[in-house]
């Protein structure tokens, strides 16, 4: 998708390491507004390419004060005023612009931490109707605070303890908010990024799925040439079957699609994903047992990141085997493969700001963006890699994907090598597995509540416990059970059950599982925890 042809005008987000920076993005687009999140220590010309009506410079764990801190290029204020740009700072990102355009920033004598209350000191656009005097409840969370502000900007609001809350320079296009207006716990935070960006940036909102359907085809019919071949990797879940669709919606039947069998699927998943494909989705998918091949590369690997490189490496060796099969048949071999990388995939794959790379930390190298040899052969088509989980239901509801498919919860490519944790060729630890997790999710379906999570899945330790059954010792697998609920995958919170549901699961468990005597469930949210264990 190119941001230039969105028939929206872009606003973009500069990431310096805030934990809710992709929450601006979602947040900006629910108002049909498209954005875009980069690196906050991009080069000038990178922005300046996106041609962006705003700029948002988000919050972050820096310091201004440290030498190191990451900040915008060297003229990016230069070219703001210039080009007539608007830029919101949010919380460091207001420090930042207090800073380098010449005011002061210190070391808070209180920090601000959580909920707290601000005061309207002036009327500004930036709060709408809002008074002198009123007040709001917003989310506050740093430790510098501004001393003095920059020639031309105003205190729009403070908090209880007297700290700058707000900031303005409407002549120079420049705002500030030291708190987070993104999330929930600021209630009336999505109405100031709706006044900031219609009422004072005066923004267009003209971003919807049918845009990005139509530019989305034509960026792919504009990159595969007339004559050229595409593979597409089903794995059976949303992501790549919303992107098979999709260029099979451009290309016709010069997409040729393969599901491969990796010995790391879940219960039955190879023979109930295949009769969907063929009866629903009408597509030409070749299977490829490769269970043997996958599982001796893994064999003695316990490094999740390994496990995760490694499938990316075999996958690619299969999809390369698969297009010279191709090329005998038809005579040419195919240029391109097709990926379900989403845009969470992008964020998460990114080193740290400050680091010399790009902006957010290495939370983990996802299969779509991570394990791919840099002399692989063929080219990437990546349709859905600007777009969150719910964007691409959304999108594949256009496309009149089944139901079915787009309510499957997420399932991770490395398949179950992620849920066994270490080596996942030790004993029968993939069928222990797989029982276990079927148990789970048919529990789940049974009880109505599968539409309600966002993801739920069984992980198999690599720990025994004792326990008795059938008045005999034992000295058994310990497997644990995880459900969460989430928006985009991004942020996450555990899935609280009944009891009487987790005692009849776990019941059902250890009376049907050989092996696992002990059922545990994980009641982390994310963050801290990934949603995944590996």
């Amino acid at each position: 998708m190119d941001p230039k042809a969105v028939k929206s005008e872009l606003v973009l987000i500069l990431d310096y390491g805030s934990q809710y920076t992709h929450l601006i993005t979602r947040r900006i687009r629910s108002l049909s507004v498209f954005s875009l999140c980069i690196s906050g220590t991009s080069s000038l010309k990178s922005i300046t390419d996106l041609n962006p009506k705003v700029v948002i410079l988000s919050g972050g764990p820096h310091s201004v004060h440290t030498p190191d801190s990451p900040s915008f290029p060297a003229g990016f204020v230069e070219w703001a005023e210039a080009d007539g740009v608007f830029v919101l700072g949010v919380c460091y990102g207001l420090q930042l612009i207090v800073q380098r355009l010449g005011g002061e920033v210190r070391v808070g004598e209180k920090q601000e931490y959580g909920r707290m209350e601000i005061e309207v000191e002036i009327n500004s656009g930036l709060f709408g109707s809002k008074k002198v005097g009123d007040k709001q409840v917003v989310w506050m969370s740093h430790g510098d605070e501004v001393a003095k502000l920059p020639d031309g900007f105003e205190v729009v609001a403070r908090s209880q303890q007297g700290s700058v809350a707000a900031i303005e320079s409407p002549i120079r296009r420049f705002y500030g908010l030291q708190y987070h207006p993104e999330v929930t716990h600021s209630p009336e935070g999505m109405e100031t990024l709706r006044y900031f960006l219609f009422d004072i940036c005066k923004v267009s909102a003209g971003w919807s799925m049918e845009n990005v359907l139509d530019e989305e085809i034509k960026v792919i019919k504009s990159t595969v040439g007339t004559e050229d071949h595409v593979i597409c990797a089903l794995s059976g879940g949303v992501d790549s079957t919303v992107a098979a669709t999709l260029v099979h919606k451009a290309i016709g039947d010069r997409l040729h699609c393969i599901f491969v069998d990796n010995g790391l699927l879940r219960y039955k998943e190879r023979e109930r994903v295949m009769e969907t494909f063929e009866r629903d989705l009408h597509l030409p998918v070749t299977c490829v047992d490769a269970t043997d091949q996958f599982l001796s590369e893994l064999k003695g690997v316990v490094d999740p990141e390994k496990k995760r490189k490694i499938i990316g490496k075999e996958f690619i060796s299969i999809f390369d085997a698969f297009a010279h099969d191709l090329e005998e048949k038809l005579g040419r071999k195919p240029s391109y493969l097709v990926q379900g990388t989403l845009y969470p995939d992008v964020i998460e794959s990114c080193p740290p700001p400050g680091s010399g790379r790009t902006h957010s930390h290495t939370i983990k190298s996802h299969h779509n963006v991570g394990g791919l040899p840099k002399d692989m052969k063929l080219k990437l088509i990546e349709p859905l890699k600007l777009l969150f989980k719910d964007e691409v239901r959304q999108l594949g509801r256009i496309l009149d994907v089944p139901q079915g498919f787009l309510k499957r919860h997420p399932f991770p490519g490395p398949g179950l090598a992620v849920r066994v944790l270490g080596d996942v060729t030790t004993g029968n630890a993939l069928d222990v597995l797989r029982q276990v997790d079927e148990i789970f999710i048919q529990s789940i379906k049974d009880a109505g509540l599968y539409d309600e999570i966002w993801q739920a899945f069984a992980v198999f330790l690599p720990v025994r416990s004792v326990g008795v059954q059938g008045d005999q010792r034992t000295h058994s697998h310990v497997v644990a059970l995880r459900a969460v609920t989430s928006q985009d995958g991004m942020t996450a919170d555990w899935y609280y059950f009944e009891h009487k549901f987790l005692d009849d699961v776990s019941r059902k468990i250890c009376n049907s599982v050989r092996g696992v005597n002990r059922v545990v469930q994980d009641i982390t949210s994310k963050p801290p925890s990934t949603i995944e264990w590996e």
